[in-house]
């Protein structure tokens, strides 16, 4: 199955007074790079995320984002009470010394103890976070929705492609057909030079012209380029119907196709198997754009 790169998912969940959502996108990329945005007080939890996604994912650039926020009355004002007591403490040590030493001090009001740093403290201010493991679920499940819009993504370019074949196979086919009618116009243009030159050249050696005249025509002849056109046809189809990630595989094909390609247009000698060289580099280019976004 044809997997495409470029995905997106987001998924929510929530637990013990915190509401999280995940998202998931990824565009494509020569390698593999997962880069994770997470609390910074979940120690650990990138490097379990990125383990987990590194056994489904073999390319592409993904971008893995956690946000979650306190519920409701955990997100209210409380009281931290270690704070609290440690605060009450030095109050009492500081009143007793004071009295101690003849020194008359009022206690300190409730309001005067609240506003005192770190007494009060919203939901967020304390150890409140996503549950790891409930995270991970959440995770997964976004997983799961990505790998399915880039199967989706990779059915529709496995769609383009193969119809992009259909098309560089029937190109291909008329090369063929033109190269195949030329070759005796070839042959008569190659004989008349030759009684050209031997006619014009006192001394010549016959037979070293001839081979000369015949290398020409072997550097004429695109009968290679159009099979191997039609080998790399076939390599194509293949990798579309192999499992796992097959975009690098493909990629260094449109390299070979373009190349074969070049050397048709170079050789053809003719303006109908010219164009069709152009039109199947102009094809060629098409196909290695959507093969970019194969895994």
């Amino acid at each position: 199955m044809v997997h495409s790169m470029t995905g997106f998912a987001s998924e929510s969940g929530a637990a013990g007074g915190v509401s999280w959502t995940l998202e998931m996108r990824g565009v494509n990329a020569k390698g593999l790079d997962i880069r994770v945005r997470a609390p910074e007080r979940m120690v650990g939890f990138d490097q379990k995320l990125k383990a987990q996604f590194q056994k489904n994912l073999s390319r592409g650039n993904i971008n893995v984002t956690l946000r979650y926020e306190v519920d409701g009355a955990a997100g209210s004002l409380q009281i931290n009470e270690a704070v609290l007591d440690s605060y009450l403490s030095a109050a009492k040590t500081v009143k007793d010394r004071a009295k101690a030493a003849g020194v008359n001090m009022d206690s300190p009001n409730a309001a005067d103890i609240l506003a005192l740093r770190g007494v009060l403290a919203t939901g967020d201010e304390t150890e409140a976070l996503p549950p790891e493991a409930d995270a991970l679920k959440t995770a997964d499940k976004a997983l799961k929705a990505f790998l399915a819009m880039r199967a989706a993504e990779g059915a529709a370019l496995k769609s383009v492609l193969e119809t992009s074949l259909d098309d560089v196979s029937r190109l291909v086919t008329d090369a063929a057909a033109l190269a195949e009618a030329r070759k005796d116009q070839v042959a008569d243009a190659l004989r008349t030079n030759l009684t050209r030159v031997l006619a014009n050249s006192d001394g010549a050696d016959a037979d070293r012209v001839a081979q000369e005249l015949a290398m020409l025509a072997v550097k004429a002849d695109v009968t290679e380029e159009i099979d191997r056109l039609k080998a790399h046809v076939d390599a194509a189809r293949d990798l579309l119907a192999t499992k796992g990630a097959i975009g690098r595989k493909l990629d260094f094909l449109m390299q070979e196709f373009n190349r074969e390609a070049n050397t048709l247009c170079s050789k053809s000698g003719s303006t109908d198997l010219t164009r069709v060289g152009l039109d199947l580099k102009a094809l060629i280019d098409q196909m290695r754009e959507q093969v970019q976004n194969v895994e």
